[in-house]
């Protein structure tokens, strides 16, 4: 079942995992970028896991309820833990000095990975689209990815201030 899942899977999924890979690696590094360019991901994927949610189970509102509260949980314990606090502005420059880390990295597939699984989940089931245990898990989790990286853009924002 898993190989077939795997072969029915779009090239273009495929694709985006390999872009998404590169720009987590490249996030391993530390770089210096514009305020812009800082909170541009973040704030794309915070958008994605929005459109996931909403496109999946949008005769759930238990889910956009549940992305809402695991988005406002993540993004306070990430200000509360100073999860992204090694960022600092280079007034000179304008610019953001952004530190090498692999949790971007890791944020990134996460979001892929929880994606692929609702839709292979929800291939194999379609009813799952109205299950409000299913849908709220999901919203949960693609709200608590939301969160952290909300987190990182408003960090950005703030040290740009």
């Amino acid at each position: 079942m898993f190989t077939a899942i795997l072969q029915q899977t779009p090239h273009w999924v495929w694709g985006i995992l390999a872009a998404l890979t590169v720009m987590g690696f490249r996030q391993t590094l530390p770089r210096r970028r514009s305020l812009r360019s800082g909170t541009a991901l973040p704030l794309v994927m915070v958008l994605l896991s929005l459109y996931g949610i909403a496109s999946a189970f949008s005769r759930q509102p238990l889910a956009m309820l549940a992305w809402v509260g695991g988005g406002v949980l993540t993004l306070w314990l990430a200000q509360a833990l100073r999860v992204w606090s090694g960022i600092r502005w280079l007034p000179q420059e304008r610019s953001v000095l952004m530190p090498g880390s692999w949790l971007p990295l890791v944020l990134l597939l996460g979001l892929f990975s929880v994606k692929f699984g609702v839709a292979i989940a929800l291939s194999i089931t379609p009813s799952l689209a109205i299950d409000a245990g299913f849908g709220g898990f999901a919203g949960l989790v693609y709200g608590g990815f939301s969160g952290l990286f909300l987190a990182r853009a408003l960090a950005v924002w703030r040290v740009a201030r």
